[in-house]
């Protein structure tokens, strides 16, 4: 039905909350998105994470859209934006990784380096634990077992997208509850460097 529309008029469906619409933009763009983000990322789940991402911010801000450019070019764009973000956030949390590793190299306080470092297995661990169960399950398929999305979907007898969208909630859940725990972290050892 919403196949033969132009996408301007596709996206005032979506902006409507029509799902259906909002499926055929979806089956419309995420083949070329993703490898758009697979090539600037070289990371196929990395591509697969920032481009589901795209989509459920699409789908969360739909009502409040004001694109000025064409849906092609504003997906494109954000991509585009998305892959630099997790670039940069990379990039950072590699320096501050480097600045410990440099540290504890150097043959410092290894007690306490332990001790942080099964701090944090223990947060993450119950920071997965506290997930909603089907969420859980579902992270840890694909996190633990090294399941893909389609074979998630599968064995739970649900959507690709579905497995999709409950991977990228748990991470954004961990992501948010974890910082937290790792800046804290991080405070802790930059004060033995200084």
């Amino acid at each position: 039905m919403y196949e033969p529309l132009e996408d301007k008029l596709l996206l005032s469906f979506v902006q409507k909350g029509k799902t259906e619409a909002f499926r055929e933009l979806y089956e419309r763009y995420w083949e070329s998105l993703y490898a758009q983000a697979k090539a600037m990322t070289s990371c196929d789940d990395t591509a697969k994470d920032i481009v589901q991402e795209i989509f459920v911010e699409l789908w969360d801000k739909r009502e409040d859209l004001n694109i000025q450019l064409s849906l092609k070019a504003y997906l494109y764009k954000a991509t585009r934006n998305k892959v630099l973000n997790t670039y940069v956030h990379h990039k950072v949390h590699e320096k501050y990784i480097l600045s410990l590793v440099q540290y504890f190299e150097a043959g410092e306080n290894q007690t306490d380096y332990l001790l942080r470092e099964n701090l944090v297995r223990e947060r993450i661990t119950e920071e997965i634990a506290a997930l909603p169960s089907k969420m859980r399950q579902i992270f840890e398929m694909s996190r633990n077992e090294h399941k893909t999305y389609k074979e998630i979907a599968e064995e739970l007898n649900i959507s690709d997208k579905t497995v999709k969208k409950q991977v990228s909630n748990a991470l954004k859940i961990l992501k948010s509850k974890l910082e937290v725990v790792f800046y804290y972290i991080l405070f802790v050892a930059l004060t033995f460097l200084f």
